[in-house]
């Protein structure tokens, strides 16, 4: 298998410094050129298309959803979710969209063969069901999202995207922001060739932060996610993390640490001055 290294980009992000996450993924997309807003001296980057399967019985919604979403995606349509088994078992995609109503096998099922095959692309539900109990039977069947129709397909977009980005954050652990890349495999931040190793709850706490670039998380939300429920932590041990972090990386205009006053912390992408 020839594998293909690729790299998305988020247009909101400052037009200098983008996150871009580096993944390794089967020949699913198709290669396109594009030139990506850049500091002086870089060179147009190459980008790999994320290819989307379509799961929907409704032609009409096939026809709609396929033309909103490929001047962005590739997009394959299937019927129902025999013939998106079919499609998978022919080439790759990097995430499903799936109705729930469909002939042959539903949504539901789709997604539960999928997961017990071990299978873990992402995927959405996109559907008009729209009670609390269609939702946690979606959620338990393992889908990784849920839309009700009709379909405001610019929020689609948002969520495909940071559906995309978070798997592949996932799968190959590596973020990039303009020059500098944070590798969990070493614990490390690296610059222009300067590495920073940082001790596991410090670059925990970093990697979390940017995964999720202008998400706010709750002191207790750090807390819990990097030292566990069952610590006796308390909440100064994430200020103090937060104060090391910044000290170490005062060097390193791209990012910053923001404090949100009586809510928490989030990580913010600049465009590299140095303040």
């Amino acid at each position: 298998m020839v594998e293909k290294t690729g790299r998305r980009f988020d247009g909101a992000r400052p037009a200098d410094y983008t996150i871009l996450i580096y993944y390794t993924i089967p020949p699913a997309g198709k290669k396109v050129q594009r030139d990506f807003p850049r500091s002086a001296g870089q060179e147009g980057r190459e980008e790999t298309v994320a290819t989307i399967l379509l799961v929907d019985d409704d032609a009409s919604m096939r026809l709609l959803t396929t033309a909103r979403l490929k001047h962005q995606f590739t997009v394959i349509p299937a019927r129902d979710g025999v013939e998106a088994l079919e499609v998978l078992a022919r080439q790759p995609a990097d995430l499903i969209i799936a109705d729930v109503m469909m002939p042959r096998m539903d949504g539901y099922t789709l997604v539960k063969t999928l997961r017990e095959r071990g299978d873990q692309i992402p995927v959405l539900l996109l559907t008009a069901k729209q009670s609390f109990e269609d939702k946690r039977e979606g959620f338990s069947s393992g889908i990784d999202d849920y839309m009700t129709k009709p379909v405001n397909y610019e929020e689609l977009v948002w969520r495909l995207n940071a559906l995309l980005r978070r798997s592949r954050i996932a799968s190959e652990r590596r973020i990039v922001v303009g020059p500098v890349v944070l590798d969990s495999s070493t614990y490390t931040v690296t610059r222009e060739g300067e590495a920073l190793e940082l001790p596991k709850k410090e670059f925990e706490l970093l990697y979390r932060l940017l995964s999720y670039p202008g998400q706010i998380f709750t002191r207790n939300q750090l807390l819990d996610g990097i030292w566990g429920y069952a610590s006796e932590s308390g909440e100064d041990t994430v200020k103090t993390h937060i104060s090391r972090l910044r000290n170490k990386l005062r060097h390193i205009p791209e990012f910053r640490i923001v404090t949100i006053k009586g809510l928490g912390y989030k990580a913010e992408i600049t465009k590299g001055e140095t303040p």
